[in-house]
């Protein structure tokens, strides 16, 4: 019956949610004004198939993540969100886990911001929510990709180009980061899980955590390699929303420089593979 009541909510807000409002382009014929299934699927970071089966009631025991993950891209206010963990049978997240709720205040700012790759992430520095632009310039993330630490120490890395003193300086910085994090939410299990797995499998982990050392991640100029546009040399700042310790990471050009036609150039050829 939760499941059930599960899917009929998520079909209902699904429909009430426009693609202009997320950020997406609106090319081909639409049949409704709302979400499609695959467009949702994009925006919550799962796969098609998953969200189907969620609507039709054939999908069982939705994860925390899941739910957390359709929240936002569905645009739910605080009560909803709270509705939607109660359907799936879960217990919204309470204090001493960390944050991963946006605010709706900050997805209307996001929604002004489709020039600009932005995405948000939460104190783990797990992505939450991506902009079309960002996922055309740093690539889709899924699983457990999605979390930048284990990225970088476990993972594929990303597009950034580093060399091996800027390297060992991210990797400092994420270290002593998520240890603060650790810190200031001692009942989060997801979050001790994950540190728990980077420290058992990478000993450069192991070694930086092991310091004690806490500290900042800073912004700065980065360098990416696009697979399409070629390099593109970005500022990168990172904002904080206060009370909730997301972050906002935000990428700019110089105006008029090339980097700045490239980036107007991957704007085009991202809404092109997405619409197609």
């Amino acid at each position: 019956m939760a499941t059930t009541e599960f899917g009929h909510m998520v079909r209902r807000w699904r429909d009430r949610v426009s693609p202009e409002a997320a950020g997406l382009p609106t090319g081909g014929h639409r049949r409704a004004a709302g979400l499609r299934r695959e467009e949702l699927a994009l925006l919550a970071g799962i796969s098609v198939d998953y969200v189907t089966r969620l609507e039709q009631g054939r999908a069982t025991n939705p994860s925390e993540q899941v739910v957390e993950a359709l929240g936002r891209a569905l645009r739910l206010s605080g009560a909803e969100r709270e509705h939607l963990f109660h359907v799936a049978g879960l217990v919204p997240p309470g204090q001493g886990k960390v944050p991963a709720y946006i605010p709706p205040s900050v997805q209307r700012m996001l929604d002004r911001l489709t020039g600009t790759p932005v995405a948000v992430s939460d104190a783990t520095w797990t992505l939450l929510l991506a902009n079309p632009l960002y996922t055309a310039l740093m690539g889709q993330y899924h699983g457990k990709e999605r979390n930048a630490v284990w990225r970088n120490f476990l993972g594929s890395g990303s597009r950034v180009r580093h060399t091996p003193q800027t390297r060992r300086a991210l990797e400092a910085a994420q270290v002593f980061e998520l240890r603060a994090t650790v810190s200031r939410y001692p009942a989060d299990q997801r979050l001790r899980r994950l540190v728990a797995e980077l420290r058992a499998n990478s000993d450069r982990f192991a070694e930086l955590w092991d310091t004690g050392a806490v500290g900042r991640h800073v912004a700065s100029r980065k360098t990416v390699d696009h697979p399409q546009v070629g390099a593109l040399t970005l500022d990168c700042d990172l904002l904080s929303v206060a009370g909730s310790n997301l972050r906002i990471m935000v990428y700019t050009a110089e105006p008029g420089s090339q980097d700045a036609e490239r980036l107007a150039l991957l704007t085009v050829l991202g809404t092109q593979a997405l619409v197609g």
